[in-house]
């Protein structure tokens, strides 16, 4: 039985919308830990839930972004934001659900991300690059409000790489005629590499190290020395 188009917008807009109300529940806390008002609050999960989103549509062009024109995104990220001022979220489940949350929320905004490029009638490439856009533009926008460096440029868990991985599958299932099947495999793939990530600290290198071989160590340690000496005795004789 072949799917509808109508079936599969729909499905989009649902995962869209799950990723709007995690993304600005994450919001909501990072507004806590920085001891912000109700203002900040607010602002810090629409940003979160919305801002990759609306980051995605624009460079799209096809018309205002679904956030402004869609009440129910403005409605689902108040109601993460709500969520986050009233509720703590610092026990061990709580942080438990909000880990969980977090990875779901990549795969879907990938997903979401990708499908909505090529039905622009975008290639494979620019459908991978907003996919993860996508996923990982609102945080970027929250944390820069924060004044702290987005944590997708180092040190955090393979976030971006979970996006991509979600992405890429996205648009391969997609051009296979699968896209209900690309939404599902993204979700959950870039939520199982994001969970095991941070179950073994797994994070992408920030620096290449190469050791010299044994042998040519010696050999520069010799012609070092020797360069020095030579250096003095050409200081001595400008000395005398």
């Amino acid at each position: 039985m072949s799917t509808t188009p109508d079936t599969v917008n729909e499905a989009i807009r649902v995962i869209d919308l799950a990723g709007v109300l995690a993304n600005a529940i994450l919001g909501g806390i990072a507004a806590r830990s920085a001891r912000l008002d109700i203002v900040g609050f607010v602002v810090l999960a629409i940003l979160s839930g919305l801002g990759g989103g609306m980051i995605r549509d624009t460079l799209l062009q096809q018309g205002t972004p679904v956030a402004l024109t869609d009440p129910y995104y403005l409605i689902f990220a108040f109601v993460g934001a709500v969520i986050a001022f009233v509720l703590k979220l610092n026990g061990r489940w709580s942080r438990r659900a909000l880990t969980l949350l977090d990875a779901l929320a990549v795969g879907c905004w990938a997903a979401v991300g990708a499908q909505k490029t090529l039905e622009a009638g975008l290639g494979w490439l620019p459908a991978v690059m907003l996919g993860v856009i996508t996923a990982v533009g609102g945080g970027m926008v929250r944390d820069v409000l924060l004044m702290r460096v987005p944590a997708i440029f180092g040190g955090n868990t393979l976030y971006a790489t979970s996006a991509l991985l979600a992405s890429v599958e996205m648009v391969v299932l997609s051009e296979l005629g699968l896209p209900a099947v690309g939404s599902a495999v993204a979700i959950l793939s870039g939520a199982g590499l994001s969970l095991l990530a941070r179950r073994y600290g797994w994070i992408l290198p920030t620096e290449m190290r190469f050791r010299r071989p044994p042998l040519l160590s010696g050999w520069w340690g010799r012609w070092s020395k020797i360069t020095d000496v030579m250096k003095g005795r050409q200081n001595d004789g400008r000395g005398r």
